[in-house]
């Protein structure tokens, strides 16, 4: 839904997955959850956020050589794709808004999820784990199925999200000594 451009019309809203609507400048480029009014927290993603928010860099190098987009608007795998993964899986438990026509917010895309940032960050760490286990299934290699498959066993989503989100924090303290990441 768009709202009139008027001088302090505070531009677009947007409907969470949760029914409540807010505008979507009350969501600024550093935030990572939202706390809303129906007394849960959603996690929040716009298109500025890099996916390295999610996954370590050396992966989303990986990912980015081995998907080819069609997109020229998103020439380059990204969080846009990143959080389309998680729409195709999951449509109901995320709302996407465009606002590339409301030049204040700093960003053209926003997400929202019904779950929280950790949960979300779980989630997309899920789904690329199974994407790259049906890449690697395609395989001719059968001994680097075997190994891929063997290795997953062991990979424990949780424990790395856990702390991947403690380094990532400890970086951001650096850049932003105010705790702003």
């Amino acid at each position: 839904m768009t709202e009139p451009r008027v001088p302090g019309g505070g531009g677009e809203t947007t409907e969470l997955p949760c029914g409540t609507e807010i505008r979507v400048r009350e969501i600024d480029m550093g935030m990572r959850e939202f706390d809303c009014a129906c007394g849960e927290t959603h996690a929040v993603v716009t298109d500025v956020h890099p996916p390295d928010r999610f996954l370590p860099e050396f992966l989303v190098a990986t990912l980015q050589e081995a998907i080819e987009t069609t997109s020229e608007e998103m020439p380059e795998f990204g969080t846009p794709h990143l959080l389309g993964i998680v729409l195709e899986e999951l449509p109901s438990e995320v709302t996407v808004t465009d606002v590339s026509d409301d030049q204040e917010v700093g960003y053209t895309m926003l997400w929202v999820s019904t779950f929280d940032a950790r949960r979300l960050h779980e989630v997309i760490v899920e789904l690329v784990v199974e994407l790259m286990e049906h890449a690697v299934s395609h395989s001719d290699d059968s001994n680097a199925v075997s190994q891929f498959e063997q290795r997953m066993l062991e990979f424990n989503v949780t424990e790395f999200v856990d702390q991947y989100r403690r380094e990532r924090e400890i970086e951001e303290e650096d850049v932003y000594p105010a705790g702003r990441g």
